[in-house]
């Protein structure tokens, strides 16, 4: 057996961040979190912003743990959500705090793209699913912005290039946060620099790319003296979170589909190469970039966002309930009563959650969730039933039925969401890892230095690492039922 190896993932979701340890003896990973912080948006003068600074400081002190416990790393990987980003002025300062996703700026600025370029021939060109806050649309906002931001910009850098940047000093980004973007041609896989002409972004203010688990770039000397880990480098892991949280399925079979779930869920299938067509576009589904050259191609469902909001409103009023609790009280909650879209966009934005499911019941007719347990209730029925549908549209588009249904990130600790995503679709669901993102983040780090071969032989050890939880439908004609209710 090898000797292990110590890497560190920093996992930046859209609500919290984690410093994980992984140690790895070649055969099997053993994780360890060492460092937990909230994340999310901190609204100014009604605008969304990430903390950034606040999250370096955060990564520093995932590092400094590992040193406090005499943990010599090997390497460090950091992922985090796609399509944010931060502008660096020519000195290389920050010309603007990050705006969060969510930023009302982003409103209407899809469709003004769309009158100067057409949508059907974006999306022909970068096979990417159209959402408001794509980077595409975000930066158009900039461009419309008075204070002509972009005049100023040296270089733009996704959120885990901007952090590697502040701890190495380097410039680029790696393929899987970039193709997140709409910025790229799936075709060549560098920046489209027509569509960038059309809508009248600049092109030279984007990074270079690089591959995933491509050489690192070494701690910056004031740096590694700050956390105490000289001579480390920060691997270029695969740093879009969904991308990393794929790279661990712990998938056999051939007909596999998988749903990445946590405040988003990401329902989709790894193919060899991008599937663009009418029916891939009218299906909504995206063409992102893997690991090993493969392509998620994939459907953004609203995910855990909605109890998440749920809960911070309920503390709000004195309530703070806990998942667990939650869990409980869904389970004890009316069965199929209730059911709301998912996606609609009165939901994609922060507010009083449970004030809005409760109209959206109302306007379709339902009996309004009440309490906690019943608007949680519905809220999972819910996702469970959009992923039914986005199942059946892809399969529709490939042309083969999915047979195993592979749930991994937080969403899969959640066992009553497991349980009715396997009886509203009728497959096989297989839960795990509930830490994909590091896994996939540290293994990735693993392929860098050479000690993982391939993505088949990672996924072997993903096997070997987790231990997996299996949920067979049930109830089916039930959950068929409620499916033809929501039926237009």
């Amino acid at each position: 057996m090898a000797a292990s190896a110590n890497y560190l993932a920093i996992d930046l979701g859209a609500s919290s961040g984690r410093a994980v340890l992984g140690t790895f003896d070649g055969e099997r990973l053993r994780l360890e979190e060492l460092h937990r912080f909230a994340n999310g948006p901190v609204a100014v003068g009604g605008r969304l912003y990430w903390n950034a600074l606040s999250l370096l400081e955060e990564i520093k002190v995932g590092i400094r743990t590992c040193t406090a416990r005499g943990v010599r790393l090997e390497s460090i990987g950091i992922d985090t959500w796609g399509v944010d980003f931060g502008l660096l002025a020519r000195g290389g300062g920050l010309l603007e705090t990050p705006r969060h996703y969510r930023d009302p700026r982003n409103h209407g600025v899809m469709e003004r793209v769309f009158e100067r370029v057409s949508r059907d021939w974006i999306y022909d060109r970068t096979g990417i699913q159209f959402l408001p806050f794509n980077t595409l649309f975000q930066l158009a906002a900039v461009a419309a912005d008075p204070s002509r931001l972009l005049d100023q910009t040296d270089h733009l850098l996704f959120m885990p290039d901007l952090f590697t940047h502040w701890l190495t000093g380097d410039l680029r980004t790696e393929r899987s946060i970039a193709s997140t973007s709409q910025l790229i041609q799936a075709q060549t896989g560098r920046w489209d620099e027509m569509l960038l002409e059309r809508v009248g972004l600049p092109a030279g203010i984007l990074p270079p790319i690089v591959e995933s688990a491509s050489p690192g770039s070494a701690l910056l000397p004031a740096v590694a003296e700050e956390v105490g880990q000289p001579g480390v480098s920060v691997v270029r892991t695969a740093t879009h979170d969904t991308a990393a949280a794929v790279t661990a399925v712990p998938a056999e079979d051939a007909c596999w589909a998988y749903v990445s779930s946590g405040t988003w869920s990401l329902v989709g299938v790894e193919l060899p190469t991008s599937l663009i067509n009418p029916a891939a576009r009218e299906g909504h589904f995206t063409n992102e970039a893997g690991v090993e050259g493969t392509t998620r191609f994939l459907r953004n469902v609203a995910g855990l966002w909605l109890v998440e909001e749920c809960r911070r409103v309920w503390m709000s009023e004195g309530d703070s309930y806990s998942h667990a609790e939650l869990a409980r009280l869904a389970a004890d909650a009316p069965l199929l009563r209730c059911f709301v879209d998912p996606d609609d966009a009165r939901f994609s934005e922060p507010g009083d959650m449970p004030v809005r499911i409760r109209a959206a019941c109302r306007e379709r007719g339902q009996v309004e969730p009440g309490s906690p347990g019943e608007i949680v209730r519905c809220v999972l029925e819910s996702l469970a039933l959009k992923v039914r549908h986005a199942i059946g549209v892809l399969e529709s588009v490939l042309g083969y039925d999915v047979h195993v249904l592979h749930v991994v990130g937080g969403g899969a600790a959640n066992a009553l969401l497991n349980q009715f995503t396997a009886d509203a679709t009728g497959k096989l669901v297989v839960a795990g890892p509930i830490e994909a993102t590091a896994t996939g983040n540290i293994l990735v780090q693993a392929m860098a230095q050479g000690r993982v071969g391939s993505l088949r032989e990672l996924r072997q050890i993903v096997m070997s690492s987790t231990s997996l939880k299996r949920y067979e439908p049930l109830n089916t004609d039930a959950w068929d039922e409620a499916a033809e209710r929501l039926e237009p």
